[in-house]
């Protein structure tokens, strides 16, 4: 059998996936082989193991030598111990049967003869007994846990600092796992914080951290973290010592005495002080002073003022020592570490609902790590961006988040154009200035736009009449120079075929600045060129032909007319049924001159009003039906973009699946029409292969401000594959949403 070494030389030098795996499978093969022979030399055991674990690291099934695991952690040779606890430990977790086994090698028992039984928990090796530590640390289970806590709590008080801070850590794992045996370690605990020994000390503020948050996660309830606070200022004396301290040769890393029991005693003090006033004023010096005198052109260095900071903002301190961990915050935006810049800004998100003031000062900082050649530094900078957005400094911020738009990876775009839609809406100084800036949005990112914000944008033009003739210049201007943004492309249509008589007007963009003239043809031209590229999405196409159709009652070219009428015919051979139906549609209105204008008339400004369910009463009855499946499907906003003319598209997304189950397929179909009176049209099919589906029907209820007319159903009786439709009628419902909620038959 090869060795270990010469295994992974084997697979390191298989050229191709293929040739790792028969690799694999061949050492794996042999490895059972050789356990089924149960060789007694133990090296041929261990170098099995080692392989094992080689193989557990690659990912490959070790099951099968679960047992020789336990066979070398119950021999007395050491090596065979050492490499036994490994691969226990990584091949083993706490699920596995096996570790009743495991408890048998490390619990305390005697023989039949009364005499003291080999044990790894009491061997006279502390370095045996650091691995059962080490083992037990990492997979014990419940039962484990139960089993040997009485040993573990008796190593802790042992005078040998090695098994001290090892049995520590084995407490915590103990104390998360039985929550109950948490009142064996607390006095323990408590000794341990006064140990001199840095090591054991640092495990004992591990294992009093772990018991205070699991405390704190439970409400107090058990009183620990009351418990510990008594011990404030002893944890202050002693990282007051750490930190004034000179050179330790044994505890040095870089200059700076015990950085990792700094952290620790900070981390302990900030669970401690947290929603608590009198133990914040007593670590407040502590923590100027850490914060004040640490040096921060080591890494090293920076760990412990990260620690501080959190600490700082964790507690009620007072507003001078927040603005300094603020501003050390400030400092590691600064730093050439892409970790540091990353915590930095991560832990500023966080600063920003506590402290706007003091993160606005650090803005110009944030906003050049936008910048940043590092994706997950520029994300972090630009969440933390649109946090800082208020009324005063909208302008600013947007115009830099605009650059940034402009040369942004794709992936940010979706979410930026949200953002900044939410935030001109929410921050805009004047309607002209959210107009241009959405422009802006729509002409960089146009097809990332989500619909709302489109949506909105188009609300804004709609109901602000002296904004309209500047917004219909200026999207039909953006929009002869680019028509591969899809939101720019639809906004610009549903304006120009809404307002098209504006733009032929011509106007000013700006008070010196006179527009070009616009040509009837050139809007026909422009809209003929969407058309035959490669832009012209079904949804793009639906826009223009409706945008066209109105734009005839604008123009007065007879010959332009005549274009649109000729450009819809050829629409009527559209692959698309939705645009084939509303092309043909539109050229049957050419016949109609005399309602045709009435028709195309300009559309209101739409009115936003409160949201409202149209049965939010029997919704929220039906929901409490414990006995019954039920499902709601949630309300949309009408689409202003496809407004009166609502296309069947817009009527598709208020098709509502409600049952499919035994050959029976229900959708209810929702529409409002003028006078505010809801249509419901529920369909039935017959998709059973057993034949006729008998005695169909539907029952529906409103609330008793609604009034409900409920039409026979087509035929009771559904033959297979057939279908058959029963209708009704809500009158009183108000709002622009509606709401369907179903019950499937019990």
């Amino acid at each position: 059998m090869s060795s270990l070494k010469q295994f992974i030389r084997n697979v390191r030098a298989a050229k191709t996936i293929a040739d790792e795996r028969a690799v694999i499978q061949k050492e794996s093969a042999s490895i059972r082989a050789s356990f089924r022979e149960e060789s007694a030399d133990h090296g041929v055991r261990r170098n099995n193991v080692a392989k094992l674990l080689y193989l557990f690291t690659l990912g490959e099934r070790t099951h099968f030598g679960q047992i020789e695991c336990l066979k070398l952690l119950a021999s007395p040779r050491f090596a065979d111990k050492r490499l036994g606890h490994l691969a226990t430990s990584l091949l083993l977790d706490e699920n596995q049967e096996v570790l009743t086994l495991v408890t048998n090698s490390l619990k305390k028992y005697e023989t039949a003869n009364k005499l003291p039984g080999y044990i790894d928990l009491s061997h006279s090796n502390q370095y045996v007994v650091g691995l059962a530590l080490c083992t037990l640390g990492n997979i014990a289970s419940i039962e484990m846990s139960r089993d040997l806590f009485p040993e573990i709590e008796n190593l802790i008080s042992t005078a040998n600092p090695y098994i001290r801070r090892k049995a520590a850590l084995c407490a915590m794992r103990i104390c998360r796992k039985v929550p109950d045996l948490q009142e064996h370690f607390i006095e323990k605990a408590t000794q341990l914080l006064s140990d001199r020994n840095h090591g054991v000390l640092l495990c004992g503020l591990t294992l009093v951290t772990s018991l205070c948050e699991a405390d704190e996660a439970e409400g107090g309830e058990e009183g620990i973290i009351d418990k510990f606070k008594q011990f404030v200022p002893v944890l202050v004396r002693t990282l007051k010592g750490l930190a004034s301290s000179g050179y330790a040769p044994e505890h040095d890393v870089t200059g700076i005495t015990d950085p990792f029991l700094q952290v620790k005693l900070l981390r302990l003090l900030r669970v401690l002080a947290r929603g608590d006033v009198q133990v914040t004023e007593q670590i407040n010096d502590i923590l100027a002073q850490v914060a004040t005198n640490t040096d921060s052109s080591k890494n090293v260095g920076n760990s412990i003022l990260y620690e501080a900071v959190r600490t700082i903002l964790d507690i009620e301190a007072d507003s001078g020592l927040r603005v300094l961990g603020v501003n050390i915050l400030g400092k590691f935006l600064t730093n050439k570490d892409n970790n540091i810049r990353y915590v930095a800004l991560n832990t500023l998100v966080k600063v920003v609902a506590i402290d706007t003031n003091a993160v606005q000062r650090h803005r110009n900082t944030i906003l050049e790590c936008l910048r940043d050649p590092d994706i997950s530094i520029r994300r972090r900078a630009l969440d933390l961006s649109f946090t800082l957005i208020n009324e005063s400094n909208v302008r600013v911020l947007i115009r830099e988040l605009l650059a940034f738009l402009e040369v942004a990876d794709n992936e940010f775009k979706p979410t930026m154009t949200s953002q900044i839609g939410i935030a001109a809406d929410r921050y805009a100084p004047n309607k002209r200035w959210q107009f241009d800036t959405m422009l802006r949005v729509v002409t960089l990112a146009g097809n990332y736009v989500k619909e709302p914000i489109l949506s909105s944008f188009v609300r804004l033009i709609a109901t602000t009449p002296e904004l309209q003739t500047y917004a219909v210049q200026k999207l039909f201007a953006n929009l002869k120079k680019d028509i591969t943004q899809e939101s720019l492309t639809q906004a610009g249509a549903w304006c120009i075929g809404e307002y098209g008589e504006a733009l032929l007007k011509g106007g000013q963009y700006e008070e010196e600045e006179l527009v070009q003239e616009v040509k009837e043809h050139e809007i026909i031209d422009l809209f003929s060129s969407i058309l035959n590229s490669s832009y012209a999405t079904q949804v793009t196409t639906e826009y223009l032909i409706t945008a066209l159709v109105k734009l005839t009652t604008r123009l007065s070219d007879p010959a332009q007319i005549e274009r649109v009428r000729r450009i819809l015919q050829t629409q009527q051979t559209n692959l698309d049924v939705e645009v084939q139906q509303r092309a043909v549609e539109f050229g049957n209105l050419f016949s109609y001159d005399q309602i045709r204008r009435g028709v195309l008339e300009k559309m209101p400004p739409p009115q936003i009003k409160e949201e409202s369910r149209v049965l939010g009463e029997a919704a929220k009855k039906a929901t409490k039906a414990s006995n019954r499946k039920s499902k709601a499907i949630k309300p949309k906003e009408e689409d202003l973009l496809f407004d009166s003319w609502a296309t069947a598209a817009a009527l598709r997304r208020r098709r509502h699946p409600c049952y499919d189950n035994n050959g029976l397929n229900v959708i209810i179909q929702t529409q409002r029409n003028a006078e505010g009176t809801i249509q419901a049209t529920a369909r039935f099919r017959n998709s059973s292969p057993a034949g006729t589906l008998s005695n169909v029907g539907l029952q529906a209820a409103v609330p008793k401000s609604q009034k409900l007319q409920l039409l026979s159903i087509s035929s009771t009786d559904i033959a297979q594959g057939a279908e058959a439709t029963q209708m009704m009628r809500v009158a009183g419902c108000k709002g622009v949403m509606d709401v369907v909620n179903w019950t499937e038959p019990s």
